[in-house]
């Protein structure tokens, strides 16, 4: 018998501020245990819903070992205090992991096999470096021309981005500070107040005098990678790191980062159950494969497949959440698609926010829905490229 076709809406969306990777603040918290908070966080925004009406959490994670490992899903919703009955399922889709993990969790919605689920991303790359503790590419890789770009490093696909698509270092070091001007101004006019949930962090601290270590609790509520002092001038001594002849630096890339994120998505049902006010309907999600040595260009093919499945077009469009990986990638896609650059990130993006990589989708989300809802725009989309050449991209409709 087949399953009743409905809406999926997205409840409450909440994230933890994001921390500078690998000395900030988040540098001895577990990414387990972040992603615990929020989704604790989550329920605490929902307080008619039942726990255990949660058919499945899924959580999005790019580099599943280590302290994100053994099904960092289940692990987390236990350490969260939900019912033993909620089971949990980590998906990695790179960079895209986090809304991945909503676009499946919705799925499960809209074909009728679960009222109420959980979506979410963690990723601590404090703990967990770029790439994993243990590289081992198949060798097979480096014997096929056609197969080379997939073994090729993040900066290098961004090098070759800026060459073909004509990308200036001048032009991403502008990027790159209007990146950090409009986060800094976001924080300051408190746009990022209902999306975060601050995070407690207990510092251990010693006194040499009195030879004892006490524990010191700090609450942090705000984004720590966006930078009062960059400039014009300050990005454009940084060297290139990738090619010799380059321009992509560390200035106009995004910050290794440590976060977690969560949306609750539930069916009409559930809304009517639980007396539920929704922040948003999802409307589709698309991923689109493309050459891996441009890899950043993947969202030019993922969005205009979202947009066809939803029946909307770029026009209908109030906000876009676009990762900046690179800004050279970044302004590659704005420029092949005819972005508004007024749309793109107002609150500025990766570069100065940073990219948690597994939990960047489900952030952005949150992101994307509260400035929608505040700023009174109809439609949005989270889009991102995604290593190894793809690009993902996911549409919602505020209510």
């Amino acid at each position: 018998m087949s399953k009743q076709v409905q809406e999926a809406y997205i409840v409450a969306a909440t994230r933890t501020p994001v921390g500078r990777a690998p000395r900030g603040m988040y540098r001895n918290t577990r990414p387990d245990d972040l992603l615990a908070h929020v989704l604790r966080s989550v329920l605490m925004l929902t307080p008619s819903l039942d726990p255990s009406s949660i058919s499945d959490v899924i959580a999005g994670c790019a580099m599943p070992e280590a302290e994100q490992g053994m099904n960092v899903a289940r692990i987390a919703l236990l350490l969260a205090g939900l019912p033993d009955t909620v089971p949990g399922m980590t998906v990695n889709r790179f960079c895209s992991s986090g809304l991945q993990a909503v676009a499946l969790a919705a799925d499960r919605i809209r074909l009728g096999e679960a009222d109420v689920m959980l979506a979410a991303g963690t990723e601590s790359m404090s703990m967990v470096p770029m790439m994993g503790n243990k590289v081992a590419f198949n060798p097979a890789i480096f014997e096929h021309d056609e197969h080379y770009g997939i073994a090729y490093g993040m900066g290098l696909t961004a090098e070759r981005v800026a060459e073909k698509w004509r990308v200036s270092r001048e032009d991403q070091d502008a990027y790159a500070l209007q990146s950090h001007l409009r986060a800094l101004a976001g924080t300051n006019n408190g746009e990022f107040e209902d999306e975060i949930t601050p995070y407690s962090i207990t510092e251990h601290v010693a006194d040499m005098n009195s030879r004892e270590v006490a524990k010191k609790l700090r609450v942090v509520s705000q984004d720590e990678g966006p930078r009062s002092d960059t400039s014009l001038e300050a990005l454009g001594r940084l060297k290139t790191v990738f090619a010799q002849n380059g321009s992509v630096t560390a200035g106009n890339s995004s910050q290794m980062s440590d976060g977690a994120g969560a949306v609750l998505l539930c069916s009409e049902t559930a809304l009517k159950r639980y007396n539920l006010t929704p922040l948003a309907k999802f409307l589709g999600f698309s991923v689109a494969g493309v050459a891996p040595e441009i890899m950043g260009i993947g969202p030019v093919e993922a969005i205009p497949r979202a947009l066809r499945q939803v029946g909307l077009s770029l026009s209908d469009m109030g906000w876009i959440e676009l990762n900046e990986a690179f800004a050279a990638q970044t302004l590659a896609v704005i420029r092949e698609l005819g972005l508004d650059p007024a749309i793109v990130n107002p609150l500025g993006g990766a570069i100065a926010l940073g990219h948690p990589l597994g939990a960047t989708g489900a952030i952005r989300t949150a992101t994307l829905l509260h400035g929608m809802r505040r700023h009174k725009q109809k439609y949005g989309m989270v889009t991102m490229c995604i290593g190894t050449g793809m690009g993902a991209a996911g549409v919602f409709e505020a209510l």
